[in-house]
């Protein structure tokens, strides 16, 4: 059989019942909550985190290399699904997601800290995206929107939860608790699981793993990673440190785009990223994403460093950031079941967050704390709406058998671009900090004032670069091709491929 032909799924069994169903979405919630909480949990607490280990020069690598190693995995874990089965490979990243738990809460020291954070983001990174890819193996396009009020729920929960405990186990507790706190909840998960998805639909098909692609992923990721988190702090832009790791980072960005032509079965199928919808989709999610997950991990240390609040009140004062995008993306996933042209609640989503964005960079250091946290509400609620009709659309426009495949490139972009932003992020404050060789969050305040900088104009052009970043994300949604969402998720997926 031709390997771009649809089938249906290759297990033959009696549809699910209403209960197996709901089984399974309390699984995919539970486990969608430990990959969520750990998002929002940690920011509060890496203060505290490195001037406990001792090392603060270090600290940024502690996010950093939790979304590298998540990125990478994405799409492996998206192709391994494809291939043997959504079950497996949820299982699979569940019991890694908890070694890499456990690693992290006894690491001695920063550096195996950061090691066993990449072992804790190879488990977090099929997490989500096995979850959406689930769901939409369940429940047909346009039925999906009305399921986001499950998962809106739990990211609700987490977004309420986890700053303010992240803040509270490291002033009160210990920042291990952070890490095992995923312990039960993972035992859960991977319970549920395991006998909840026995029955689930599938649609395997033979694929092969492209390691050396993975390989070169890493290898440009790292590079440029390095360059942005070290230029104009530990080595000068022109250096031959900083030029070097661009041009590896190039040399590697080139090598695998030439494996998407040449392998068998790349890493990232060159066909699925020629699908307009996919290709606009994705890179709208990419810098909507990429710009709010920046601002979940900065947001701390400004309400730190510029405004004075100690990690617990800055916890909470994360909440109408963290809120608001379920608040956007429950609305926007009820609109999708309800209208034809569902893309215009994001487009106008995006265009308040643009809004808020610019009331930042122009209005900051004459608005109150409150004034701050009603924009930062105000431009989340609007980055929300991307988030569903995002993944909706871009599942809607492939093959049951690339849904794995589609949605975790959709997430490797998503996280990539999280990667990247943060860097970004990271650099702008620390640069212009003047905090020289030992970048850290907590340093950031005391070095300033040594040199005189002003702090609050750094955080402005980190609202600057977000507002970019919006504004990058509104541009790509607004070209994606707005295909109708049809009621069965099999006719979907192949009519769609063949518009």
């Amino acid at each position: 059989m031709d390997q771009a032909t649809p089938t249906g799924p290759t297990t033959a069994s009696e549809p699910l019942t209403q209960r197996e169903i709901r089984i399974i979405i309390i699984g995919l919630m539970v486990a969608l909550l430990l990959a969520a909480l750990d998002q929002t949990i940690i920011a509060t607490a890496l203060p505290t985190i490195g001037r406990e280990l001792g090392d603060l020069e270090h600290l940024p690598w502690v996010v950093t290399s939790y979304l590298l190693t998540a990125t990478v995995a994405t799409p492996l874990y998206g192709k391994f699904s494809d291939a043997h089965g959504r079950r497996i490979t949820m299982l699979i990243g569940i019991v890694v997601f908890i070694l890499g738990s456990i690693a992290c809460a006894l690491a001695p020291s920063m550096l195996i800290l950061i090691l066993a954070r990449g072992l804790q983001g190879l488990g977090g990174g099929g997490l989500m995206a096995l979850s959406q890819t689930i769901v939409a193996d369940l429940v047909p396009p346009r039925e999906r929107g009305r399921y986001q009020v499950y998962f809106a729920s739990v990211f609700m929960t987490s977004s309420l939860a986890g700053p303010v405990l992240g803040g509270f186990f490291a002033e009160h507790l210990h920042w291990s608790m952070i890490f095992w706190i995923n312990l039960p909840l993972g035992l859960l998960a991977f319970l549920i699981s395991y006998r909840g998805l026995k029955r689930l639909p599938r649609f395997e098909r033979p694929h092969k793993l492209d390691w050396f692609g993975a390989f070169l992923l890493v290898a440009a990721t790292v590079s440029i990673l390095l360059a942005l988190s070290w230029g104009g702090i530990r080595y000068p832009w022109a250096s031959v440190q900083i030029l070097a790791a661009v041009a590896l980072s190039a040399m590697c960005w080139v090598l695998f785009g030439w494996r998407m032509r040449t392998a068998t079965e790349p890493l990232i199928p060159a066909g699925v990223l020629h699908n307009p919808v996919v290709r606009m989709g994705v890179l709208a999610a990419c810098f909507g994403m990429g710009t709010y997950i920046g601002l979940t991990i900065y947001l701390p240390v400004y309400f730190e460093t510029v405004r004075g609040l100690s990690a617990s009140h800055s916890g909470l004062a994360l909440i109408p950031l963290m809120a608001g995008t379920v608040i956007g993306a429950n609305v926007s996933g009820q609109m999708m079941a309800k209208v034809t042209h569902y893309k215009r609640v994001p487009v106008i989503g995006l265009t308040a967050s643009l809004v808020g964005t610019g009331i930042l960079v122009l209005a900051e250091p004459h608005l109150s704390l409150v004034g701050i946290e009603i924009v930062l509400a105000f431009l989340s609620v609007g980055l929300g709406t991307l988030l569903p009709v995002s993944t909706v659309a871009i599942q809607n426009a492939v093959r049951p058998h690339e849904l794995g495949t589609a949605t975790g490139v959709a997430n490797f972009f998503r996280s990539i671009g999280g990667a990247f932003i943060v860097a970004i992020f990271g650099s702008i404050i620390l640069g212009l900090s003047g905090v020289g060789g030992a970048s850290s969050f907590e340093a950031v305040g005391p070095a300033a004032a040594l040199h005189g900088a002003d702090l609050a104009a750094a955080f402005r052009y980190v609202f600057a670069a977000a507002f970019v970043g919006f504004g990058l994300a509104l541009f790509f949604l607004a070209r994606m091709k707005e295909l109708p969402l049809r009621g069965s998720a099999v006719r979907a997926a192949e009519a769609a491929i063949a518009d």
